[in-house]
């Protein structure tokens, strides 16, 4: 496990989003994601009778809905011990699979950093 104040200032942000977000809502998950232009986008699950998508899924659909072309990062904050694969392939579909993908504890513990692949 990674105290966040071991990463990046650009790191340690979306983490932050991603933990206001979830805190803020009340969801399950909150994620954040920062584009090629350093743009971040910032969500929480979704869920909806007709809808669902995760916090990830939504922050990535927010990203691409804004025109972005690419990632350089995302965060995830949720009480899950992984990432799903749904998730992972979200972000690999917009940033490829060497975007890294930060999975960080309700207490902003980053818990893993791995490539999307």
């Amino acid at each position: 496990m990674t105290d966040i104040t071991d990463l990046g200032p650009e790191d340690r942000k979306i983490v932050t989003l991603a933990r206001s977000v979830r805190a803020r809502n009340g969801v399950p998950e909150g994620a954040a994601v920062r584009d090629e232009t350093g743009r971040t986008y910032a969500a929480g699950t979704v869920t909806l009778d007709s809808l669902k998508l995760s916090a990830l899924q939504t922050a990535v659909a927010m990203a691409v809905a804004s025109g972005a072309t690419s990632l350089e990062a995302a965060a995830v904050v949720s009480g899950a011990g992984t990432v799903s694969d749904a998730d992972r392939a979200a972000v690999r579909d917009l940033g490829g699979p060497q975007t890294p993908v930060l999975l960080a504890a309700p207490d902003g513990t980053v818990r893993s950093a791995a490539a999307a692949g």
